[in-house]
C-alpha cells in the first residue's frame, strides 16, 4: 500500500464519487476505480458499498477513513518539518496532540505563540497519549497534550493542569438508558464499560473507576479500545457504555447515543513535557500555555 492509494481513497470517501474524484485528481475514472480495488484487495477488508445507485461507505470505510486522514496529514507534517529544517529556520517547536480529543488552548497558544517568535518552525503531531510519551523519552517532541494524567514511573516528566473536558455517556441506540433526556451516573452501575486501553490511553481507566466509586460503585470493564472510533464501534455493537468527552460526538456514532451526566463529570486536560528539556522555544511556549490556560 502506497500514500497514494490513501489519497485516492480519501478523495473517492469524501465526493461518494469515482466520476467526481477523479476529476478532483486529474485522473481516468477507469483508473481511480482500479486503485481502490487494488486497494480493497491488498488489505482483504471492502472500503467503498458500490450496490446502490450511488456508492457509499462500508462501516470498515468510515473507519479507515479517520486512520486514512490521519497519516497523510502526518506525512505532509513530517515534510514541512525537514523542509524547514533545510531552510535553516531559527529554532523548531515538536508538539504532539491528540486529534479526537480536540482542545480549543492549542489553536489559541500556537496562534499568540507563532505571533510572538515567527521565525520559529512549529511541528504538529498527532499521536495517542503513549505515543507522546514514548515520543518524550526519545526526545522526539518537545510538549504532548494528553487528556488524563498517568501515573508514570521512571520518567522525568513535568505536568500543567491546562483545562477540562465535559464528559458524556454513550450507549446503544436500543439501550433503554438512551430514552432519558440525561443519566446519573449510579444508573451505569449494572452496565458493563467500554474502556480505552492502557497501550494507547495510560491512565484513562484509574479515572473511570475513580469515577464510578465516587457515585458508589466501581465499574466493570468488559472491552478496552486503542483508539475512540473502536470505543464508538463496541458501544454499539452492545459490549457496554463509554464515558467519553463531548468532542467525540463529532466523530461518525451511527447506532450509538450520546447523553449528558445529571451531574456534571469532567475530566482534566494536561500538557506535558520534559524537566531535562533546556529548549529556548519550549520555555516561552510553556509560558505562554500556562498564561491562557
Amino acid at each position: 500500500m502506497e500514500l497514494r492509494h490513501l489519497r485516492y481513497f480519501v478523495a473517492v470517501a469524501e465526493a461518494l464519487s469515482f466520476t467526481k474524484a477523479a476529476k478532483n485528481l486529474h485522473l481516468a475514472q477507469p483508473s481511480l476505480t482500479r486503485q481502490i480495488k487494488d486497494l480493497e484487495a491488498e488489505i482483504e477488508v471492502r472500503l467503498i458499498d458500490r450496490s446502490g445507485k450511488q456508492i457509499s461507505l462500508t462501516p470498515e470505510g468510515e473507519s479507515f477513513l479517520l486512520d486514512a486522514r490521519r497519516l497523510l496529514v502526518e506525512c505532509a507534517e513530517s515534510v514541512q518539518a525537514v523542509q524547514r529544517l533545510s531552510r535553516g529556520e531559527a529554532g523548531q517547536l515538536n508538539i504532539g496532540y491528540v486529534a479526537n480529543i480536540y482542545n480549543d488552548l492549542l489553536p489559541v497558544t500556537l496562534g499568540a505563540f507563532r505571533e510572538a517568535y515567527p521565525r520559529t518552525a512549529l511541528n504538529l503531531f498527532d499521536m495517542t497519549p503513549a505515543e507522546q510519551y514514548r515520543a518524550l523519552d526519545e526526545h522526539q517532541i518537545d510538549l504532548g497534550f494528553v487528556c488524563f494524567r498517568a501515573a508514570l514511573t521512571g520518567r522525568n516528566l513535568q505536568w500543567a493542569r491546562i483545562g477540562h473536558d465535559n464528559m458524556m455517556v454513550a450507549v446503544a441506540a436500543g439501550n433503554p438508558l438512551a430514552k432519558k433526556a440525561k443519566i446519573d451516573l449510579k444508573d451505569l452501575e449494572p452496565m458493563f464499560f467500554v474502556g480505552m486501553s492502557a497501550k494507547t490511553y495510560p491512565g484513562s481507566n484509574e479515572w473511570l473507576i475513580n469515577a464510578g466509586r465516587e457515585a458508589g460503585f466501581t465499574p466493570r470493564i468488559l472491552q478496552d479500545a486503542d483508539r475512540e472510533p473502536a470505543v464508538i464501534s463496541f458501544v454499539a455493537a452492545g459490549l457496554g457504555v463509554a464515558l467519553l468527552p463531548e468532542q467525540i460526538k463529532k466523530l461518525p456514532h451511527q447506532g450509538v447515543i450520546f447523553r449528558s451526566l445529571r451531574r456534571r463529570l469532567t475530566a482534566d486536560s494536561w500538557a506535558v513535557w520534559n524537566l531535562n528539556n533546556s529548549s529556548d522555544c519550549l520555555k516561552q511556549y510553556i509560558r505562554i500555555v500556562k498564561d491562557l490556560s
